[in-house]
This record gives C-alpha cells, structure tokens and sequence, in this order.
C-alpha cells in the first residue's frame, strides 16, 4: 500500500463506496425496514469498525425570535462487526430494522432519511443518503380521522424540538383548524402532537386555541389565556376515540 494511496483514502478519495438499496418505499412508525447495503472496495484494503444506519429528520428551532432548522438522529444501528474490504471486492449486507415509534409522519414539509456510513477510523467516513416515506399506523389514522370527523382540517405539520421532560430531540406538532362542525367559531386552532407509550398507547399532547371574544377574549390574550393543553391516552382497539376527543376538546372550548 503507497503511502500516497493511503492518505487520499483518509480524505475519501479512492476509499470504500456505500449505496444502500431500500426493498420498500413506505413505512411505518414501529414497523420493518427492509433492505440491504453495498460495499465497494476502494484503491486499497480497507478496515471497516461497522456500517451504520441512522434514521434522520430535520426540525426547527428557534433562538432569539430566530428560526432555523437542525437534523435529529431518531435512532441508530450497527448493522456489523469490524471487517476489511479489499481493492475491487463487492460485498452486500442485508437488514431488517425496526423504526422508532417516534418515527415523524411524511406529511407537509417533513422529510425523513437513512443516511448509512463506514465507520473508518483516521478516514473520512463515506456515506449515503435514501429518504423514507412514513405512513400512519393504525391508531395514528383513528385519531387523524376522529379529528376530520369534528370538522378539524389539517393545516400544517412539522418538526419542531421537543420539551426536556420528553426526553427527545424533537416531536411533529399538527397543527389542525375548524372547517365546519361544533367547533367552528369557538376555536382559532388545535395543536396535536403524538407521543408513544408503546405499540399499543400513544399520548396525545393537545393546545387548544380559543377564539377571542370581544373585551374578555382581548384580556385572555393579554394573559396568555387563551390556549389550554391537556393530554388525552388513547390505546389500539379503543373505540371510542372520537368521543373521548369531542369530550377533551369540548371542556376547553
């Protein structure tokens, strides 16, 4: 190995190539992710630590009444133990990864990704980037339809960075309102946000913004009254999600 070789590959330049092919294009949160990834050896052997896989999305953040957007890693995986890849040599790797249940849904502006990479150590990792389509489960789509069902439109959905007490980089906040229904003129908006206990429980997370009304709506804003949140469980299988949801939003509306 010429010392030459040897120091393009550290900036990677003639190093090991990765391409991850996806048997898939839709997944769901907490569902099976399917595929396999391509080596391909560079101008010389290699010592590959592992190849990783990271699921990825972007939020926003905002500092100073500024906003901007960062990447999240929402889970990460070693796909292998170490091993070498010679000059020229083809080696594939299939998987099988489940996704986080905190996996955000591809829905407005939010986009999400594997990126895969070499760990090579002294060496600029080479990596590659295939993006995901998310779809709602089940339960998702029982609260998403209830929400339709009381007149609730979605309006927007993005990623933005999550409470501390949540433990998490970011969550996806929906942001939904009153089209026709009971609700129209007594609300501006409802903010909804998922957040899973388990396969089979999620925690919703609901902002309720209330109209303002005349003197005592104007006050309410002065006093930041105006918006009230609550959380409502709701498991797989209930079947009264729709009326828990009237009920909940109802109390403080």
């Amino acid at each position: 190995m010429s010392f030459f070789k040897k120091a393009l590959s550290s900036i990677g330049i003639g190093s090991a190539k990765v391409d991850t092919v996806l048997l898939q294009d839709q997944v769901q949160p907490g569902g099976v992710l399917r595929g396999r990834v391509e080596v391909n050896g560079g101008g010389i052997e290699q010592q590959i630590e592992t190849i990783y896989l990271q699921v990825k999305t972007k939020y926003e953040i905002e500092k100073n009444d500024a906003k901007s957007h960062v990447d999240a890693v929402l889970g990460e995986y070693a796909l292998t133990a170490p091993f070498s890849i010679k000059t020229g040599e083809h080696r594939e790797f299939p998987f099988e990864l489940v996704m986080p249940l905190t996996i955000p849904l591809s829905i407005g502006h939010t986009t999400i990704w594997i990126q895969t990479g070499l760990d090579i150590k002294q060496a600029v990792d080479p990596t590659d980037t295939d993006h995901l389509h998310v779809t709602a489960d089940a339960l998702q789509i029982t609260v998403l339809n209830a929400l339709e069902q009381l007149g609730l439109r979605l309006h927007e959905a993005k990623c933005v960075e999550a409470p501390h007490h949540l433990r998490l980089p970011c969550v996806q906040e929906f942001e939904f309102v009153p089209q026709h229904g009971s609700f129209r003129g007594r609300l501006d908006e409802v903010e909804l946000v998922f957040v899973p206990q388990g396969p089979n429980q999620v925690d919703l997370y609901l902002e309720v913004d209330r109209r303002k009304r005349g003197l005592s709506g104007f006050l309410a804003e002065a006093m930041d009254l105006d918006e009230t949140r609550l959380r409502v469980s709701v498991f797989r299988g209930q079947q009264d999600i729709p009326q828990m949801l009237a009920q909940a939003i109802n109390r403080f509306s």
